[in-house]
C-alpha cells in the first residue's frame, strides 16, 4: 500500500502575512446630523494595513476606536504567518477567535476591517484590482445619494438632494422618523427638489412602530417613494414582513445593514421580511462576510444593496450579480475623499472601480489624516 503524504505538509506559504497595523481617525461632521433614532457630530474610521513581503493591503470599518485593541490583541495573532492567498483560512480563524467575546457588534467590525485588508493585500500581490480578483460581472454599479438628515432644514435638504441629481445620480435617500408628523412635508420638499423623474428613497432607521409606518407608507406613496428602508426595527422581522405585505404596490422594503453574520441574513430571508437585502462589508465580516450574505440572496432570489462605504463596496457591487446599487452615503464619501487617494466618486450615476490600480486602489493620505488621528 502506498503511503500518502500529509496534505498539510504540502501546503506552500507563498506570501506570509507579517504584520497587521491599525490607525484610527475621528472626523467631525460639517454640521450636526441625526436620523430617526440617533444624533452624531463625528464619525470614526479604523484603518487596517495587512503586510506581506513588500506589499501592504488596506481595509477599514466605521466603528469605535476600541476595536484597534481587539485587532491587535485577538485578531492579529490569528493571521500572522498565514498565507496571504488564503483569506478564507484567515477569516475562519478570526471568527473562531472571537467566539467567547461575541461575534456580533464590535468584534464583527474589527474582523471586517482585517478581512478587507487581506483581500486588498491578495489583490495587490497579484497586481490586479479587487473586482478582478472576485470576478467582475459589470463594469460599474449604480450609486444613489444618501443623506437628507433629519437635522437639516428644508433649504439644506433641498440643496443636498438637488446637488446629487445635478451630479447625475438617478436616486436619492433621505432620513425620516424623528418627527413622524413632519415627515410627509419633508418628503414633499424632497420630491419638489429632485423632480418627478428621479427616484426617492426614505430611511426610518427603525424609528416607527408598525401602524405609524403603514400610515407613512401611504403618505410617502403620494410622493412616489419607491424604497422604504427599516420602517420598523430590523429586530422586528414580523413587523417588517407586515409592512412589506401591506405597503403600496411598487414600494419596496429594504433592511439588513445591521447584519453581523450570515445567520442574520438567513433569518431575514426566511421570514420574508424584505424585498431588498442590504449588507455592509464594514460590519458583516468584510468581503468574506458579504459574499456569504450574497449566497443567501442568491438562494432566496433577492436583490441586494451595498450599505455605505462606497469606495470599498464599488468592487463588490461590480462582482456580485444580485447587487442592485451602492449607497453613496454623504459622511463616508466625504471621509473617504479626505483620507484616501483613489477614493471613488460617481460618474454618470455609476461607481466604477479603477482597474488600473491594484486592490481597492486606495492609499491612506497619512499627512492629511494625521490631524484626525485618535
Amino acid at each position: 500500500m502506498t503511503a500518502h503524504p500529509d496534505r498539510r505538509a504540502r501546503t506552500h506559504i507563498g506570501v506570509p502575512v507579517t504584520a497587521i497595523e491599525t490607525s484610527t481617525y475621528t472626523i467631525p461632521t460639517d454640521t450636526p446630523e441625526s436620523d430617526g433614532t440617533l444624533e452624531w457630530d463625528s464619525t470614526t474610521i479604523v484603518v487596517v494595513h495587512a503586510r506581506g513581503g513588500d506589499t501592504s493591503g488596506l481595509g477599514y470599518t466605521y466603528s469605535h476606536s476600541s476595536i484597534a485593541a481587539l485587532v491587535h490583541d485577538v485578531l492579529e495573532p490569528c493571521v500572522i504567518g498565514r498565507d496571504a492567498m488564503d483569506v478564507e483560512t484567515c477569516f475562519v480563524a478570526m471568527m473562531q477567535a472571537v467566539r467567547n467575546l461575541g461575534r456580533q457588534g464590535l468584534a464583527a467590525t474589527a474582523i471586517s476591517a482585517v478581512d478587507a485588508a487581506l483581500w486588498d493585500l491578495k489583490a495587490r500581490v497579484l497586481a490586479i484590482p479587487v473586482v478582478a480578483l472576485l470576478g467582475g460581472v459589470r463594469p460599474g454599479v449604480t450609486a444613489y445619494g444618501s443623506g437628507g438628515f433629519t437635522s437639516y432644514s428644508a433649504d439644506e435638504l433641498r440643496q443636498q438632494l438637488e446637488g446629487w441629481i445635478a451630479a447625475g445620480l438617478p436616486a436619492v435617500k433621505m432620513k425620516v422618523g424623528r418627527d413622524p408628523a413632519a415627515d410627509p412635508g419633508r418628503v414633499h420638499v424632497a420630491r419638489e427638489a429632485i423632480g418627478r423623474d428621479a427616484q426617492l428613497f426614505v430611511d426610518a432607521n427603525g424609528a416607527y412602530d408598525r401602524k405609524v409606518a403603514l400610515q407613512c407608507a401611504s403618505a410617502f406613496d403620494a410622493e412616489g417613494v419607491r424604497w422604504f428602508e427599516e420602517p420598523v426595527s430590523s429586530d422586528d422581522l414580523e413587523g417588517l414582513r407586515a409592512i412589506r405585505n401591506r405597503a403600496p404596490a411598487g414600494m419596496e422594503v429594504a433592511a439588513g445593514e445591521y447584519g453581523y453574520e450570515v445567520q442574520y441574513f438567513r433569518r431575514m430571508a426566511e421570514a420574508g421580511a424584505v424585498d431588498v437585502l442590504q449588507a455592509d462589508a464594514t460590519r458583516c465580516g468584510g468581503l468574506s462576510g458579504f459574499l456569504r450574505a450574497a449566497a443567501i440572496a442568491d438562494a432566496w432570489g433577492m436583490p441586494m444593496s451595498a450599505h455605505t462605504a462606497p469606495s470599498l463596496h464599488a468592487h463588490l457591487g461590480c462582482a456580485v450579480a444580485r447587487v442592485r446599487n451602492v449607497e453613496y452615503f454623504y459622511d463616508h464619501a466625504r471621509i473617504e475623499q479626505f483620507l484616501f487617494d483613489g477614493a471613488l466618486t460617481p460618474e454618470d450615476g455609476m461607481l466604477r472601480p479603477d482597474r488600473s490600480r491594484a486592490g481597492f486602489g486606495l492609499e491612506l493620505k497619512r499627512a492629511d489624516a494625521e490631524r484626525f488621528a485618535v
